[in-house]
């Protein structure tokens, strides 16, 4: 499924959007380009979920955690890990299988440890303003 969005007021339909194309599936990688906006699109998602607490990047501590209604929320950033084993170490089974939502960005770096199923939102940079979202069931 391709969305093009045209400004930020756009991305709180993406949201749904996203929930809806994902059904019941709980992992969610977002891959794109270092400015792209994944971060910028995870807060949206997150205030979807029904997060009320600042959602903010998890760059220095990898996983911050979030409470929804509909339970806990996992956001990764994966981008400053330099060994594999610094996945392991976090306990990263706990968080993928545990039933939480779990938002990964920078996926790539931990593509082996991935779940078989997830969904998979790519976000390509069209202009300034305009990026092309492409939700994938994997």
């Amino acid at each position: 499924m391709d969305i093009e969005v045209n400004s930020l007021a756009d991305l709180p339909v993406v949201a749904q959007q996203l929930s809806d194309f994902a059904g019941s599936e709980k992992v969610f990688i977002f891959e794109g380009d270092m400015g792209a906006g994944k971060t910028t699109f995870i807060k949206n998602f997150c205030k979807h979920l029904g997060i009320e607490d600042v959602v903010s990047s998890p760059t220095y501590s990898i996983v911050n955690e979030y409470e929804s209604p509909n339970g806990p929320v996992f956001h990764f950033d994966f981008y400053r890990i330099k060994d594999i084993r610094e996945a392991y170490d976090l306990g990263y089974e706990e968080y993928f299988y545990g039933g939480g939502t779990c938002l990964i960005e920078w996926p790539e770096r931990v593509e082996e440890l991935l779940p078989e199923n997830y969904i998979k939102v790519e976000i390509n940079v069209v202009d300034e303003n305009r990026r092309l979202f492409r939700l994938l069931k994997v």
